[in-house]
């Protein structure tokens, strides 16, 4: 079973560089989507019900911002979108689709940057992510859960090009490095890492100026984190760097599929 992930920055305009083909050509089972940017019904026809697909959506309530969906071959049994905290609600960055036991949220974590680039959503950031953190304890406690998304953090020095001159940036502040950590500890299992320890140059976002994509100037910010019993199941995990359409690529495992 094939379980993916991908901030596409903006689905209708990804639909039009090559998504369709994307989601139909490789082997997929679930894929998650980010910043979708759109309500469900301005989706074209072909990307917001597919043939062979069961597709769920959530959308800020803000037009053209943030937004999560994912698309499964198999229906879902349950389909979560909220946290129950307005303030984050609002912004449509949650949905976790449950198929018996085992559950695959899509989250668009937010950025701390702000507006003016000042670090004033850093608080708003933080609380997301500890809020979300609750929810997941007591859904790994039922089965197998996959956290899959842009998680808008560089978690170590291996994981962007240039982490000496962004120590001050948001995605590589050390508070949201130690809120990862956390994670961590507790035993939730960032699935590439795992897999791939110690190499660096494994990006899946780039800055869509100066050529930094065709330099490989990038940020890992997009993960697949799995609860224990979920890492168990986990064969291969993966990022997709040749996928194109979009200012980050896919990331995603290869599990055993539940029984």
């Amino acid at each position: 079973m094939r379980i993916v992930s991908w901030n596409v920055n903006g689905l209708r305009a990804c639909a039009k560089k090559g998504f369709a083909e994307f989601l139909n050509g490789n082997g997929i089972d679930v894929l998650c989507v980010q910043e979708v940017r759109a309500f469900e019904a301005q989706l074209p026809e072909a990307v917001r019900a597919p043939e062979g697909w069961h597709a769920c959506f959530s959308a800020a309530e803000r037009p053209g911002y943030s937004g999560v969906g994912i698309y499964s071959r198999i229906p879902a049994s349950r389909v979560e979108t909220t946290l129950g905290i307005p303030e984050y609600d609002a912004e449509g960055r949650l949905i976790i689709a449950h198929f018996g036991r085992m559950a695959v949220a899509s989250v668009y974590f937010p950025k701390g940057s702000g507006k003016d680039r000042d670090n004033s959503r850093v608080a708003y950031k933080l609380g997301f992510y500890r809020a979300l953190f609750d929810r997941l304890e007591v859904m790994r406690k039922r089965g197998p859960v996959y956290v899959l998304g842009d998680y808008n953090t560089a978690h170590t020095e291996i994981d962007l090009a240039r982490p000496k001159t962004n120590h001050k940036s948001s995605g590589f502040l050390p508070e949201e490095r130690a809120e990862f950590d956390r994670w961590l500890a507790a035993g939730w299992v960032d699935t590439f890492r795992a897999q791939h320890p110690g190499e660096p140059g494994h990006y899946t976002w780039w800055r869509q100026w100066g050529d930094a994509r065709e330099n490989n100037v990038g940020w890992r910010i997009d993960y697949a984190l799995a609860s224990p019993s979920a890492a168990s199941r986990v064969k291969s995990a993966f990022i997709w760097p040749h996928v194109t359409g979009s200012d980050h690529c896919p990331v995603g495992v290869e599990i055993n599929a539940p029984a």
